[in-house]
């Protein structure tokens, strides 16, 4: 048993108090057992261990509905003689150059790089979309080694696709079974699946079918969709059809379904995405960086879709993407006065309600019965901080680098900026090694 307080406790709870200046939660057997003052915890479990939060802020730990474990080793690399000047050149020019790379070991390394910096940024669940063309069968069970050793909550799927030929998407597809099957048979709630897809304008219907088959109805699926134009231009040439609707067309949409970007998604497909229950995920800073637009969010909303907030490995820290996402959500509607709810609800409500179609224990909050899955911010404000503007502080005041102390599952993962289960010195040492080699691949030189 855990009493982590003495900091001021947001507890993202909807049903009750918000907001300590003092207090703390006490956590067992991986969940919270109870929330409150500080002194009345200390007085009530005397026998806790007690973990100080120094005056910090404590919060439930932050969730990324959407990222890419196959890119962490893309840090700093420059491939060379590539210089794209649209959407699809980035995609064939680094990011499938470098998964045409991975063999298992550089996707074990990828993992553990982007763990390590999720969790050092207050990140304790993620929802990863993973593509290794190079090796694909076993790969999902690779990073669920890394993920269930160093303590992060993962739900996990592979992205299929036809890119590379019929052979790898078959093996793609399989993969996402095999892994499916696995979490079936050795369930935890610490691991999960989904069935993975890239983008529609890379996936043939025959593949939809097989991938619908493989699954069989048994988790929801994770897919690109309209991130570019490209899936619009390729689902009305070749299918008469827009891109979501080529998806219900194939029974892949519904409420445990995650659409990753959602672009260039109109009103009509906004519609069946509502009727359907999907769920939607926004990457602001990836889609700025790519320079394919701005998702709708705030029409998304407003027809009431679930809309969540990732990455896309563009960073791992939630809170600057929360920050752009505002920022870009305003610049694109002409107005200084909108998408803060909406963005602010997207990282720390909505999330919370996606995860919690996959995982069974409440995640995103801090309450009796919620998983033990808290972090502490190194913040000290120096202008008045209460429930009023606390997500003013968030967007204005903090980064995930701030995060001090992560706690995953009832387990301090991360005590004062230290990785107590990792020997991060060696792991990264491995990782740079990783790293050379697929570098050294991609641009036939040494490093």
């Amino acid at each position: 048993m855990i009493l982590l307080a003495n900091g001021k406790l947001i507890t993202r709870d909807g049903a009750g108090t918000g907001f300590y200046p003092d207090g703390g939660v006490v956590t067992d057997g991986g969940k919270i057992v109870a929330v409150g003052t500080t002194a009345e915890l200390k007085a009530q479990y005397p026998q806790a261990e007690f973990v100080d939060a120094k005056g910090g802020v404590i919060m439930p730990g932050l969730i990324n509905a959407h990222t890419h474990i196959y890119s962490a080793l893309a840090r700093g690399l420059s491939i060379a003689g590539n210089n794209p000047t649209n959407f699809f050149e980035v995609l064939d020019g680094t990011w499938w150059a470098i998964d045409r790379h991975l063999d298992m070991e550089a996707t074990k390394a990828s993992a553990q790089a982007l763990v390590i910096d999720s969790i050092k940024q207050g990140v304790t669940t993620i929802f990863d979309h993973h593509a290794s063309f190079c090796e694909i069968p076993g790969s999902l069970m690779k990073i669920a080694e890394v993920t269930q050793e160093y303590g992060m909550r993962a739900c996990l799927c592979y992205e299929v696709s036809d890119r590379d030929g019929d052979e790898k998407s078959i093996q793609s597809v399989q993969e996402n079974k095999d892994f499916i099957d696995y979490c079936e048979k050795n369930p935890s709630d610490m691991l999960k699946a989904l069935f993975g897809g890239h983008a529609l304008f890379t996936i043939s219907d025959k593949t939809f079918d097989r991938m619908v088959a493989a699954n069989n109805g048994r988790v929801g699926f994770h897919i690109h969709v309209s991130e570019g134009m490209n899936d619009v231009y390729d689902s009305l040439q070749n299918y008469g059809r827009r891109p979501v609707q080529r998806l219900q067309d194939h029974d892949i949409l519904g409420s445990k379904t995650l659409l990753g970007h959602c672009i260039h998604v109109n009103t009509a497909e906004m519609d069946i995405i509502k009727a359907t229950d999907t769920m939607c995920v926004n990457n602001p800073e990836s889609n700025m960086g790519n320079a394919v637009g701005i998702s709708p969010i705030l029409q998304l909303c407003q027809k009431g879709i679930l809309v969540g907030m990732g990455t896309d490995a563009y960073t791992n820290d939630m809170l600057e993407s929360l920050k752009v996402a505002l920022c870009s959500q305003r610049h694109n509607a002409c107005a200084p006065n909108v998408a803060w709810c909406e963005v602010t609800d997207m990282l720390f409500r909505n999330n919370a309600k996606i995860a919690n179609r996959s995982f069974e224990t409440p995640l995103g909050v801090l309450k009796p019965g919620a998983a033990a899955d808290v972090i502490v911010m190194d913040y000290k404000p120096y202008t008045p901080f209460s429930d009023e503007n606390i997500d003013g502080h968030m967007l204005f005041g903090m980064t995930g680098r701030q995060c001090q102390t992560t706690m995953i599952n009832g387990k301090i993962v991360m005590k004062d900026r230290v990785l107590t289960q990792i020997d991060e010195e060696a792991v990264n040492a491995h990782v740079l090694e990783s790293s050379k080699r697929l570098w050294g691949q991609l641009n036939h030189r040494e490093y």
